[in-house]
C-alpha cells in the first residue's frame, strides 16, 4: 500500500538519516545554535534527538526544513 510521492522531497529519508546528516554538516554546537533545542545542546545524541524529535512536531518540522534547506548544497 505504498503510495508514490514524487514531488516530497522527505520521502524515504527517515528522521535518523536528516539527524545524521545535519550533525556531519553542522557538528552539535552548530546545529545546537540553529535550532536551539536541548537534546541538541546538552549531552547531544543521535538516540536522545531522535526520542524528543518523534514527540514533538515543532522541533521535527524545524529539523526537516534545515535539512531540506541542505539538500541542494
Amino acid at each position: 500500500m505504498s503510495q508514490e510521492q514524487p514531488k516530497n522531497p522527505l520521502h524515504g529519508v527517515t528522521l535518523k538519516a536528516m539527524v545524521e546528516s545535519l550533525v556531519e554538516r553542522y557538528g552539535w554546537v552548530r546545529l545546537g545554535a540553529r535550532i536551539p533545542i536541548r537534546c541538541f545542546t546538552n549531552g547531544p545524541s543521535v538516540k536522545s534527538a531522535l526520542k524528543f524529535l518523534r514527540q514533538t512536531e515543532w522541533a521535527r518540522k524545524q529539523v526537516e526544513e534545515l535539512y531540506l534547506a541542505n539538500l541542494g548544497k
